[in-house]
């Protein structure tokens, strides 16, 4: 891969590096994510040029270990990629953490008050193409696939996935496996992870096992560990969400449509989750997880973060309801909806129309 060129302003001897990096996007990175975006943002701030391989040998990673962290930043919204013609990567944007999410002019001017002001990109010097979807699947050509199977691994993936099956793989399975090891970086073992995992819960289906390994590629799973811890953490939260609204099936799309947004655009933790879901029971038996989802919204748009946040919101709807009627844009305002007649089904249907 080519050199990238890192532009930026500051003093080369130091490297700024944001408190909020610190305390809400470090501790969840492993070790090799964690090198990359460090020694980006030193490289930035120091006029450097870097490339993958660099970074690669530098810190005695593969280049795909380089690459998946880079896509795992991207995830978290730290970092932009963009790509040449030739699917090489030709640009790199660091963003700053929280310009994503939730209280993005109150991030803003804390990173002021605390850096240089900088212009936070990294960029090639040649021109560059619009970026792809690094996670959609290519329309794999014949030979394509037969360059791929003349590799030393593939034999092994197609054998191993033929045992997981238990029947012979047909080309479009086998360039499921290429877009595993191609696109999405995913180590031999990894993929041998991967479908281990989808035949223990009865899926033998590759567009669902695709549907995983792009789950996985995007949350920065990078070993047969990560998969391990992040598909634990994924089951417990579903689970619990599913078993607190007094579902006992598996998650139909739309209710995962949902949960992810509570646990993804708004990022509340459980504990928040489930005392919506708490209030939701106490309150219908219809349509519970679009209930539940306008209790969460209020309360992200109030800017809850933890449940002594929502004691705090409960006690200013008492003490105003107490002196007076509720008024439009007071902290009542939040829940009122507790007390209102709404049409459910339409309000479903445009809650999954926007997610």
């Amino acid at each position: 891969m080519g050199s990238i060129t890192l532009t930026g302003d500051g003093d080369v001897q130091i490297t700024v590096l944001s408190n909020l990096f610190i305390d809400e996007y470090m501790k969840d990175a492993n070790d090799a994510q964690l090198k990359v975006y460090l020694y980006l943002t030193r490289m930035l701030q120091a006029h450097a040029p870097v490339s993958v391989s660099d970074i690669a040998d530098r810190f005695n990673h593969t280049e795909k270990d380089v690459t998946r962290a880079l896509r795992y930043w991207e995830s978290r919204g730290l970092l932009s990629l963009e790509y040449a013609s030739d699917r090489t990567l030709s640009r790199i944007r660091l963003n700053a953490p929280g310009s994503a999410g939730r209280g993005e002019e109150g991030l803003r001017t804390q990173q002021q008050a605390q850096a240089p002001a900088r212009e936070p990109v990294a960029v090639v010097s040649h021109q560059t193409a619009p970026s792809p979807d690094p996670f959609e699947k290519p329309a794999y050509t014949a030979d394509e696939l037969q360059a791929f199977g003349r590799q030393e691994n593939a034999a092994q993936l197609f054998f191993i996935a033929e045992q997981y099956l238990g029947r012979t793989l047909t080309p479009s399975d086998m360039k499921s496996i290429l877009f595993f090891t191609d696109r999405l970086h995913f180590s031999d073992d990894l993929i041998d992870y991967l479908l281990q995992y989808c035949v223990e819960r009865g899926k033998k289906d590759f567009r669902y096992i695709e549907k995983v390994a792009v789950g996985w590629a995007q949350a920065g799973v990078a070993t047969p560990a990560d998969a391990e811890k992040h598909s634990a953490r994924y089951d417990k939260t579903v689970y619990s969400i599913m078993n607190a609204l007094g579902k006992t099936s598996s998650p139909a799309r739309s209710e995962l449509v949902y949960i992810q947004r509570w646990t993804g655009e708004y990022g509340f933790e459980l504990d928040v989750i489930l005392e919506a879901c708490g209030r939701t029971v106490l309150a219908t038996d219809r349509h519970r997880f679009a209930y539940a989802d306008r209790i969460l919204a209020s309360w992200f748009q109030a800017g809850v973060h933890h449940l002594t946040d929502i004691s705090g919101l409960d006690s200013s709807f008492r003490r105003e309801k107490a002196a007076q009627p509720a008024r439009p844009g007071s902290a009542a305002e939040y829940n009122r909806f507790m007390h209102s007649s709404y049409d459910f089904d339409a309000l479903e249907q445009e809650l999954l129309k926007n997610g």
